[in-house]
């Protein structure tokens, strides 16, 4: 079956690699670099640290940091006004520091606002400001992938996807990650581990994405709980790692499925975690999607280690139990009910995930599914 696969950036790997970012900057010739960090790196000194390298390579410094949680448009803006200016943007963090680092480079290129390359409205610019992108979560694969998500004014999660938002160097630095909670460990795993396993299956499947998708489910399965329980063991935080980055890389050629519409959907009605909506998600919906039984999902399993796909629905339940994945969501769903739920799953955003799913996804099954996660405790 013919495929295309699509362009992955440069990719450096290496304990304490963060301390080579100004050099990094040096070689692409950076007159002033923006930083974009997770506010608690930035409050820990890694944006001072960064800043001192830069100026050590003669290079001007911004930072933006005043972001939590899910970026937003309202993020996206401030530090499209930051990087104005500039001719590189750093990205240091998780997946909503590395998204909106890669949407205002865009912005700050073209001069236009996010809403105006949302849900692929309008074409990206064709000279992006260059960017370097330094994952301190090992999750979301967004220093590989051309998808960046935010969050509309009204709250409903958007997309902005093109290969113009890529990264031009990414640095991979297990260091960086081993302060990481057991909780996040576990959480951002999980993601990534879907992200392959999504990849690797679904309707957009092809060999190309699989190679890097059947990696990273063998590096995430084998080391995501020694990551979870010994945080400084960078043997395995390194894994997971690139288990992440692979996963990144499979998601960018074949995209994702049901469990993502699901996560998606969550995100639409109230705050949670990306990781832990999406691993719940997972869990619900692994059942119904292995009764498919296509040679993709044997491959999976395979790759997991696992004797054959029927038994991938106990393998994972395990996993998420042995990383501690307690199955609640937070108490701000307790407000909404499945009705709710299953609406925003079939939302015009959420529909490609729904249609590359592997199996047929019928409104019947929408409302089996949302019931299944609403039924869980809100406790969190």
């Amino acid at each position: 079956m013919p495929f295309t696969t699509s362009f992955v950036p440069e990719i450096r790997f290496g304990n304490n690699l963060h301390e080579t970012i100004g050099k990094a900057a040096k070689e692409f010739g950076a007159g002033c670099a923006a930083i974009v960090i997770d506010g608690f790196l930035a409050q820990a000194g890694l944006a001072d640290a960064i800043a001192a390298q830069l100026s050590g390579e003669g290079i001007e410094s911004r930072t933006f940091s005043g972001f939590s949680g899910e970026p937003k448009l309202k993020h996206v803006r401030e530090a499209t006004a930051v990087v104005a200016g500039c001719d590189l943007v750093i990205g240091v963090g998780g997946g909503s520091a590395l998204d909106i680092a890669k949407i205002a480079a865009c912005c700050a290129a073209s001069g236009e606002d996010a809403m105006h390359y949302a849900l692929a409205a309008n074409p990206l610019p064709e000279n992006p400001l260059k960017k370097i992108l330094v994952p301190t979560t090992a999750g979301t694969g967004s220093e590989t992938s051309a998808t960046n998500i935010f969050a509309s004014a009204e709250g409903k999660k958007l997309w902005i996807w093109g290969r113009e938002t890529k990264a031009d160097l990414v640095l991979l630095d297990p260091v960086l990650t081993a302060t990481l909670s057991a909780t996040l460990t576990a959480w951002c795993g999980l993601d990534a581990f879907i992200h392959a396993f999504e990849a690797a299956t679904n309707r957009n499947t092809h060999a190309g994405g699989q190679f890097y998708a059947h990696e990273a489910l063998q590096l995430l399965s084998g080391a995501l709980e020694t990551a979870v329980r010994e945080p400084r063991n960078l043997e395995a935080r390194g894994k997971v790692l690139i288990g992440s980055c692979y996963a990144g890389i499979a998601i960018d050629n074949c995209g994702t499925a049901v469990a993502h519409n699901i996560s998606h959907a969550l995100a639409g009605l109230a705050t949670v975690h990306h990781g832990l909506a999406t691993a719940l998600a997972f869990e619900a919906t692994l059942g119904w999607l292995v009764e498919a039984d296509t040679p993709d999902l044997k491959a999976a399993a395979r790759a997991c280690r696992v004797e054959s796909a029927s038994d991938l629905p106990a393998f994972v339940s395990g996993l998420m139990d042995r990383a501690g994945i307690e199955r609640a969501l937070p108490e701000a769903f307790s407000g909404y009910d499945a009705a709710a739920l299953a609406g925003e799953m079939r939302a015009p955003e959420n529909q490609p995930m729904r249609r590359s799913t592997v199996r047929e996804i019928s409104d019947a099954d929408i409302d089996a599914f949302a019931r299944r996660m609403m039924a869980l405790p809100k406790t969190l």
